[in-house]
């Protein structure tokens, strides 16, 4: 199976990893890709990932038997539908489908139809309705840009002032804004292979938004993650399945919308159960970066399963026992204006990610973005893989670069858990 992956980040990193170790597959190549997936893949160049007609004759020209989507913006732009109209397997959803990610309003509209629990929410889009619907919440307020932001366009805060400017700002870019409710309880991500019809759960995640050690700082697209997750109740996940991702999967077809691809499901696990923060269209990251990791059997046959419709097929995933904790290296500024161009240290070895990256002509290789590297470690349990991560990180070197130094810290410590339920 020759499998093109698109994108250019450590999540991609970490599917091509997946795929090369796959006996399946026969040839990778990873468009754009980065300095550190070169070594696993050709690299045929893609100048506009969200350009569909680029990406098919990349896909074409390359003779791909799968294309493996792994940003959210070429799906919202209809990469996933020129790729099927051309005949070429494409695990992603349709633009149509991928709108679950690309507007938190109709993400909404589906939930409510579905019946899938989340917390309540109000669009605005007028400035001057925006003091009268603020006021409808409570603190803290959580106000969410209703199209993609790559994770930072959310603002969780106890200053209604503060709350009112994010707002604001939003608006004045030309979008609407989503306020909510607050969701309290310890947050999930579970992955969700899909093929219209089907769905099959991967491990459950935990990522790390905040900037900072102990959720200080703002939003991010996130600094670190790990799976499994020790505290979780035994029937979490068919919970979820049941309760949250089949009925929105069931809705999705019958607006004749079928999801196939990935759905990404982000959880509050509240104290009536879960509710559903976020619903993403592809691989979480850097969740990908510790579930795949842990993945035994073949990636390159589920995806091509979920592509192809034939997903009901295929045997249950099976899983290597152990944990994997993966934490972010970001450049200085991040997640504001970022410093580029820095050359990077210690950069090739085993567990290390390449996100934000590229190889300069005299071979060095330097930051290129604001997520420039996810150091990945894996161990028997959470507190080995978490020593094996922070291990490998002290070897790198990116000037101006910083990290969190508690990604699975409590877990580890057995410090987080299932709240009772009400």
């Amino acid at each position: 199976m020759r499998v093109l992956v698109i994108g250019s980040g450590a999540r991609e990193h970490a599917l091509l990893l997946a795929l090369a170790g796959d006996p399946q597959v026969t040839a990778l190549a990873a468009a754009p890709g980065n300095a550190g997936t070169a070594a696993l893949a050709e690299h045929p160049g893609l100048a506009d990932a969200t350009d569909p007609e680029q990406v098919v004759t990349l896909a074409r020209g390359w003779g791909a038997d799968l294309v493996v989507v792994g940003p959210e913006a070429p799906l919202v732009a209809g990469v996933g539908d020129a790729l099927r109209n051309a005949g070429v397997p494409c695990f992603g959803p349709t633009a149509a489908a991928a709108r679950i990610e690309g507007s938190k309003a109709f993400a909404k509209d589906v939930m409510a139809v579905a019946g899938v629990p989340t917390a309540r929410s109000e669009v605005v889009d007028n400035p001057g309705d925006l003091d009268a619907a603020l006021a409808r919440f409570d603190a803290p307020w959580v106000v969410k840009d209703d199209g993609l932001a790559a994770g930072k366009g959310v603002l969780v805060t106890a200053d209604g002032e503060a709350a009112r400017r994010h707002a604001a700002s939003v608006l004045e870019a030309g979008h609407p804004v989503l306020l909510e409710s607050f969701l309290d309880g310890p947050e999930a991500s579970l992955f969700c292979v899909v093929d219209g019809t089907t769905v099959v759960p991967l491990v459950p995640a935990q990522d790390f938004k905040r900037l900072g050690d102990d959720d200080a700082g703002p939003n991010t697209g996130g600094m670190g993650a790990y799976a499994p997750l020790p505290w979780a109740s035994e029937g979490l996940v068919d919970e979820v399945v049941d309760r949250i991702v089949t009925p929105v999967v069931t809705e999705l077809a019958a607006r004749g919308t079928p999801f196939s691809g990935l759905l990404y499901a982000g959880l509050a696990l509240t104290s009536t159960g879960p509710q559903v923060i976020e619903f993403n269209c592809r691989f979480g990251d850097p969740e990908t970066q510790v579930v795949l990791p842990l993945l035994r059997s073949s990636v390159a046959s589920l995806l091509a399963a979920a592509a192809t419709g034939r997903l009901a097929e295929e045997p249950a995933p099976t899983w290597s026992p152990g944990a994997a904790v993966t934490v972010v290296v970001a450049a200085e500024g991040y997640p504001g204006s970022v410093r580029t161009g820095d050359v990077l240290r210690g950069a090739d070895g085993h567990g290390v990610l390449h996100a934000g990256t590229r190889r300069r002509d005299d071979g060095a290789v330097v930051s290129s973005g604001g997520r420039v590297l996810s150091i990945v470690g894996t161990g028997e349990d959470l507190e080995a893989a978490r020593r094996d991560a922070y291990e490998r990180l002290a070897s790198v070197h990116l000037p101006g670069g910083h990290h969190r130094t508690d990604i699975a810290r409590d877990a580890a410590a057995g410090r987080v858990a299932m709240p009772v339920r009400a």
